[in-house]
């Protein structure tokens, strides 16, 4: 287990721990909240030994093998499957063992290093690892694409998958949903629930720490509490804590007023001067209860458009996508035969797949992209007020939230001055020198929060949110849906924030192979229909790919038929009895072509059994109790074998394909 014990821990000048106590049993999954700042990745590098305590004790299980998500941007041309596989420390270590056995020519350690890879699972890694990319949302033709051609969002997915692929007894994830969409945050929250270890996991998204963790872990005031049960359920017992102990601080000041009257009204008197003294010393021993603070929570709300269009916008048979890289390149059509009426009021949930082209449908609507094909109508006064993906798409990183309301303002509203601008900021918490900050500097949380200030600025009428929530922490989350719901204009909204969804939209559209239309079931039916397309389209990928093999080795095996056949002339029309010895010499011929290829086929087959066969064996041997010599001489059989039967499958396929090539 993991104990802390009066732990104190600082980071520079800062007590992120003081005297924190907390034990994780082996097997709990463990959602670790608080607000930002109060120290959870300050506990993650404490447990991966970054930091260590500065007093108090410390202790997890050395033996415990630990795998936690990588924070830096991968840079490498390995293809992603392999990337993947690689973070399987303990099959990595035994290939590297392999080689370097071989290379010593040493029997005995050979034979362990062959035992310690088949341990690892080496026979099914590739197949692990892609079960974990497509889960993430790759497709099977992205499996093998390099990993510097992804960009940052999927290249952490790598990461992630990365770190599932590695076996462990801990496993630490910090905010593992910011870049997933909805599908793939289904897939990992199965996933998890599934992993046998310990998890420790720091999140912002209260469904999926609902869904997943059995355990809550606080950090309040540099403290440690713990709590049993998910989210929700700490949510309730903090609140009771918290009613209790307003009531035990009222009671307590009942009574410390009541001591001090009497203390004031006859510390005077020579006859009540006992008295009043045993008061006061009642008083200085009493321990003093803290009054509950509310906490500073966010909070802001949207200002009241100037006027509501309706239609706010109208689409007439749109069809959206990317230009062709090229001049005079065809574009790249995602969805198409769009025809929808934005309506003043509405609040629309846009679902879909990853992939399927709902950030493209946002992006088109927001004037970011232009339509590919048909009408984009805009009602008159349409303001529209947009939360890219990515944040960095609308501010600049070498600015200031200052110059970025001044740039705003200026066009917004000429006539705003500095001050206003200042007090606009604090609204949103950029207060002091933080208004003079560079964007480049801040934190995810704090950048978003920027992007939302200068949205509110501009009193837009239709709000086009496209992941609004990542980096956002609870709190905040829960400022922005207050807000929304008070919003008076439109709202249509991307999240893979199931909370917030559920709480702000009251209709969804589902953008899915390359339409868009009305999805009448809730958020729980759309679960479901995610891990239903999800499978689907593996299942789609991985056929098309097979298929795509096979037309190849046949096209293959086609031509190879034809170069080694002579042209024939063209030959005049026959009698019956000539026709029927032509077609009986064309048999013969066919039957001397197909023969040899057919003997191959047969003795491919009967080898490829004995190789099936002998593998069986050979595993079964490998389970008892060998000496070394034997063990190095089985492994190197079984690798022997491994690479025969990849020959020898390939050459029955291509036998198999000239056949059929010959029949037809």
């Amino acid at each position: 287990m993991i104990q802390l014990k009066n732990v104190t821990l600082r980071r520079g000048t800062k007590v992120v721990l003081d005297s924190a106590s907390a034990t994780l049993n082996p097997g709990e999954k463990v959602g670790l909240v608080g607000r930002n700042g109060a120290g959870k990745s300050s506990l993650f590098a404490l447990l991966t030994h970054v930091l260590h305590e500065d007093s108090g004790d410390f202790s997890i299980p050395a033996q415990w093998r630990m795998a936690q998500v990588a924070q830096d941007m991968p840079e490498t041309e390995q293809a992603a499957t392999r990337f993947v596989v690689e973070g399987d420390t303990t099959l990595l270590a035994a290939e590297q063992e392999v080689t370097a056995a071989e290379e010593s020519g040493d029997g005995e350690r050979m034979a362990h290093a062959y035992m310690a890879l088949h341990d690892a699972g080496a026979h099914d890694s590739v197949s692990r690892a892609q079960a974990l990319l497509m889960g993430l949302g790759f497709n099977n033709a992205e499996l093998e694409r390099p990993v510097n051609s992804f960009s940052g969002g999927w290249r952490m997915r790598l990461q992630l998958a990365r770190a599932l692929m590695c076996p462990s007894d801990l496993l630490l994830l910090d905010e593992p949903t910011n870049h997933l969409d909805l599908d793939a945050l289904v897939w990992l929250e199965a996933w998890l629930r599934r992993y046998e270890g310990t998890l420790l996991v720091i999140s912002h998204d209260r469904e999926f720490l609902d869904a997943v963790t059995t355990v809550t872990l606080h950090i309040e005031k540099a403290k440690l509490n713990r709590y049993g049960g998910n989210y929700s359920r700490f949510e309730d017992m903090r609140a009771e804590q918290l009613a209790l102990q307003q009531t035990s601080y009222a009671r307590q000041q009942e009574k410390i007023a009541h001591l001090q009257k009497f203390i004031d009204r006859f510390k005077a008197k020579a006859s009540k001067a006992k008295q009043a003294q045993s008061r006061v010393k009642a008083l200085e021993r009493m321990e003093k209860l803290g009054p509950v603070l509310a906490e500073a929570d966010f909070e802001f709300e949207f200002r009241e458009p100037a006027s509501l269009p309706n239609p706010m916008l109208t689409l007439d048979a749109v069809s959206v996508g990317y230009p062709g890289e090229a001049e005079g390149d065809a574009p790249t059509v995602i969805v198409q035969g769009i025809s929808k009426s934005v309506m003043a009021g509405q609040r629309i949930g846009i679902l879909g797949a990853n992939g399927q082209g709902k950030s493209t449908l946002v992006k088109t609507v927001a004037r970011t992209l232009q339509a590919i094909n048909g009408q984009i109508t805009e009602g008159k006064g349409l303001n529209i007020g947009y939360f890219a993906q990515q944040e960095l798409d609308v501010l600049r990183p070498q600015d200031n939230p200052l110059e970025h309301m001044i740039r705003l303002a200026k066009e917004v509203s000429p006539q705003a001055r500095e001050q206003e601008l200042r007090n606009f900021l604090g609204n949103f918490n950029f207060t002091g020198d933080m208004v003079k900050q560079a964007v480049g500097s801040m934190s995810g949380g704090e950048k978003a929060r920027l992007v939302l200030c200068m949205i509110v600025w501009q009193r837009p009428n239709l709000l086009l949110l496209d992941e609004p929530t990542n980096h956002l922490d609870l709190a905040t989350r829960e400022a922005l849906s207050v807000a929304l719901n008070e919003f008076e204009g439109t709202v249509m909204l991307v999240s893979h924030d199931r909370a917030l969804l559920r709480a702000v939209c009251d209709e969804f559209w589902l953008v899915s192979r390359g339409g868009v239309e009305p999805f009448d079931g809730d958020l729980d039916d759309y679960q479901r229909y995610l891990l239903d397309e999800s499978k689907r389209l593996r299942e789609l990928a991985q056929n098309k790919a097979a298929n795509a093999a096979k037309e190849e080795q046949a096209a293959a095996a086609a031509a190879l038929v034809a170069a080694k056949a002579k042209p024939a002339p063209d030959a005049p029309k026959l009698g019956g009895a000539e026709q029927r010895k032509a077609d009986a010499q064309r048999r013969q011929e066919l039957n001397e072509k197909q023969r040899p290829l057919k003997r191959e086929l047969a003795e491919v087959d009967k080898r490829l059994e004995a190789l099936n066969a002998e593998q069986a064996q050979l595993n079964e041997r490998l389970m008892g109790n060998l000496p070394p010599a034997e063990l190095a001489e089985m492994g190197k059989r079984l690798k022997a074998i491994d690479t025969e039967l990849a020959e020898r499958e390939e050459r029955w396929l291509e036998l198999s394909e000239a056949l059929q090539a010959l029949d037809s």
